[in-house]
């Protein structure tokens, strides 16, 4: 079962993450990003991606997607709350995004 990130090791592990844009989700302990791409071909083709990373590390995201819009929620059910799973899923999604021409949005 995955540990839950606490302190200084958390920390240092979000820290990186929110400056590429993810942000903590109110009332959860979990991260989301919005996502925007050119089109809903290249929103698809990411989330194609993502889903390979996914099922690679045996690790889910919970995400939506409207035309050129991806969002995308990490957690880590198993231990409630964020895990090492989680940062490592976070980081390939924002270098799988930036490869695919996503843009960070808000709203």
């Amino acid at each position: 079962m995955a540990q839950k990130l606490d302190g200084s090791t958390r920390d240092q592990a979000l820290g990186p993450l929110i400056a590429l844009g993810w942000a903590m989700v109110e009332g959860r302990d979990a991260i989301v990003i919005t996502l925007k791409f050119k089109d809903f071909s290249q929103a698809w083709a990411a989330m194609s991606r993502i889903a390979l990373r996914a099922e690679a590390m045996d690790h889910h995201p919970e995400w939506a997607n409207v035309y050129n819009r991806l969002t995308i929620t990490l957690t880590t059910h198993s231990c409630d709350g964020l895990s090492a799973l989680d940062t490592a899923l976070a980081q390939a999604i924002s270098d799988i995004a930036q490869q695919q021409g996503g843009k960070v949005i808000e709203g």
